[in-house]
């Protein structure tokens, strides 16, 4: 697999974690986390099979940790869609 697609809800959860990058830590170093998960988001892709399956947290998905947060995702054919990226929130409320 080479192809990953990033759902509506992972898009917002990479925005709000880079603005709380910059106001923690500052732009510089929010910019170099924010492109960390796109590496990640790659490596994903290439060996979906790598990463731990999470099944017991809801069917089908499986987590790769990133830094501080997890990228939590399901495989779909030849393609992975990234279906949230989760800190330190209830999982019960994101997934």
């Amino acid at each position: 697999m080479t192809k990953y697609r990033l759902s509506n809800d992972a898009k917002d959860d990479l925005i709000r974690i880079h603005r709380y990058g910059i106001k923690k830590f500052g732009v510089q170093q929010a910019d170099i986390y924010f492109e960390t998960f796109f590496e990640y988001f790659d490596i994903i892709a290439k060996r979906p099979y790598s990463f731990e399956s999470v099944e017991y947290i809801k069917k089908g998905y499986r987590r790769c940790v990133c830094g501080s947060d997890s990228i939590y995702y399901k495989i779909n054919n030849d393609t992975v869609d990234i279906m949230a990226i989760v800190g330190k929130q209830d999982l019960k409320n994101i997934l």
